[in-house]
């Protein structure tokens, strides 16, 4: 008797299922709306990436304002409420697309895309810009959902949800906005924060931002 070879299995991208084509049709055109993307799926306004490229580099803790370092004495109550910091060193120019590849880690090691939020302290992120075109009403009602990464300007923070993971693209802005957008941001990551800067600057501001 013939064997029957196994059915291909259908792998799901941390946002969904993906499309798979049906033997001996092709796939549907993806709509080219842009959006809070998979893992898989290039960067708005970035080409079609080819081979693999290297991982960047590992983002390296930061403590947090008010913590202890490592091997101090900290209570345990600190450690529940306080989020870990994470500091990956990026130029202004270079802020978005290291916290892109943030993000990209972070549903790649399972995150769900619902559980993160990024913001920007200088130029919108595209997906930003383009669903505010359609209203802030629709805008916002899709953070309600919380169903999918939010992208948001560091300005409207206040307006922002809590949620477990918050990353922050330091890619402009003036010093003292910033310095008081790091506590916020803080304040609504549940479990861990990644700030993308300059690593003395951001040192620097979150300082300046305790104290604010």
């Amino acid at each position: 008797m013939p064997l029957i070879p196994e059915e291909p299995q259908i792998h799901e991208s941390a946002q969904g299922p993906r499309a798979t084509a049906a033997a001996g049709r092709p796939a549907s055109t993806p709509r080219p709306v842009p959006g809070p993307r998979s893992a898989a799926s290039p960067r708005p306004g970035h080409p079609v990436p080819g081979p693999a490229r290297p991982a960047p580099p590992k983002p390296r803790p930061v403590p947090a304002p008010g913590k202890t370092p490592a091997g101090g004495t900290e209570n345990r109550s600190d450690q529940r409420s306080t989020p870990q910091l994470q500091l990956i060193p990026a130029s202004v120019d270079g802020a978005l697309d290291a916290a892109e590849e943030a993000l990209d880690l972070l549903l790649e090691s399972g995150r769900a895309p619902g559980e993160v939020l990024l913001l920007t302290t200088g130029a919108q992120h595209p997906w930003t810009a383009h669903e505010l075109s359609f209203g802030e009403a629709a805008y916002w009602a899709q953070q309600d959902t919380g169903d999918d990464v939010f992208f948001a300007d560091a300005s409207a923070v206040e307006r922002a949800t809590a949620r477990p993971v918050v990353i922050v693209a330091v890619n402009g802005g003036d010093d003292g906005a910033t310095a008081r957008v790091l506590p916020a941001a803080m304040a609504r990551a549940g479990t861990l924060l990644v700030v993308c800067g300059d690593p003395q600057r951001v040192t620097e501001l979150l300082g300046a931002g305790a104290g604010v």
